[in-house]
């Protein structure tokens, strides 16, 4: 990928040196040329000088925030300044903005490398804030469950990446490390419907199982064959030591309910809860009134929907399509 004009990048490529000198003339003290800026943070990563190319990059943003190659500068910056999170962020952001331009796909591909086998430097005097950060698992029928005990973290100090044996998550500390989990799963889960959130305590990550057997461990090498199909309220641990995993999912659960939402996601959660304290006759009618009437009707009156067929009753604003 290379920029068109005076200050190409086959230009700088040739001699980084006398092409930072030239623009560091052409941009004077003003500096107020986007897209110099830009080029003059490539001449820095060229000559790793990584804080300055960020620096210029950012501020090539700010004049122009459209400009979708400072993305590129600060991601390559970050990624040898070993903050890979930063980075991933930006250089996904900029392949958003413009998926065409080369460089981006490669980029998040090595710091995806990097954020899977990076392990934080804890060899420092002080006693590193990553040794305090715990994780635990426990498992239902369907899915297996991953705690990251990890204070009022931030989404964009997050990183999951799930495979169908392995899960990898990243989160920077405030103390400006690296966390990094990363665990081949004893059994393989399924990718697409994984998921995970941030709460004030925690984060938790959710693995959707293959199979509804019993994981005896979480990580390790395993086959679905010769494995005990699961039984409720057993709940193993990864652990040297035996927990009343009873009480941990009724914690998580008394969690969940406090956890404050809007908008569509505590509107979910309100019809979840009436669903999870329904009577079977609440549930009922909630599963036929929801699925004869395609999403369109929920009902808890079985009394009502019992007797009946439930129609369709799309909102007002709303044409209902057959497909």
């Amino acid at each position: 990928m290379a920029t068109s004009g005076r200050f190409s990048d086959s230009f700088i490529d040739e001699d980084p040196q006398r092409a930072l000198e030239e623009l560091n003339a052409a941009l004077g003290e003003k500096a107020d040329n986007a897209e110099w800026l830009c080029q003059r943070a490539y001449a820095y990563i060229l000559l790793k000088d990584y804080t300055k190319a960020i620096e210029d990059a950012k501020k090539a943003h700010q004049l122009q925030p459209g400009l979708v190659l400072a993305f590129l500068r600060i991601g390559i910056a970050e990624y040898h300044l070993h903050n890979f999170i930063t980075a991933h962020e930006a250089l996904t952001t900029g392949k958003e903005l413009d998926c065409s331009i080369e460089g981006f796909q490669t980029w998040i591909q090595h710091c995806e490398n990097r954020m899977a086998t990076h392990i934080p430097n804890q060899t420092s005097d002080s006693q590193s804030t990553t040794l305090f950060v715990k994780h635990d698992w426990y498992q239902t029928e369907s899915q297996v469950v991953v705690t990251i005990m990890v204070k009022n973290a931030k989404k964009e100090d997050v990183t999951v990446i799930f495979g169908e044996r392995e899960l990898t998550a990243v989160v920077k500390l405030p103390s400006g490390e690296d966390y990094c989990l990363k665990v081949h799963l004893l059994h393989p889960v399924v990718p697409q419907q994984s998921t995970y959130r941030i709460l004030s305590t925690k984060i938790e990550i959710k693995m959707k199982k293959t199979a509804a057997v019993q994981w005896e461990k979480l990580q390790g090498e395993g086959t679905l064959s010769n494995v005990k199909h699961f039984t409720p309220n057993q709940y193993p641990s990864s652990s040297h030591y035996t927990r009343n995993w009873d009480m941990v999912v009724g914690e998580i659960k008394e969690e969940e309910k406090n956890e404050k939402l809007e908008g569509d996601a505590a509107l979910n959660k309100l019809f979840q809860q009436i669903y999870s304290d329904g009577s079977d006759e609440v549930k009922r009618a909630m599963n036929k009134s929801f699925m004869e009437s395609g999403g369109t009707v929920l009902s808890t009156n079985w009394m009502d929907v019992g007797k009946r067929k439930v129609k369709m009753n799309p909102p007002d604003d709303v044409e209902w399509k057959k497909y």
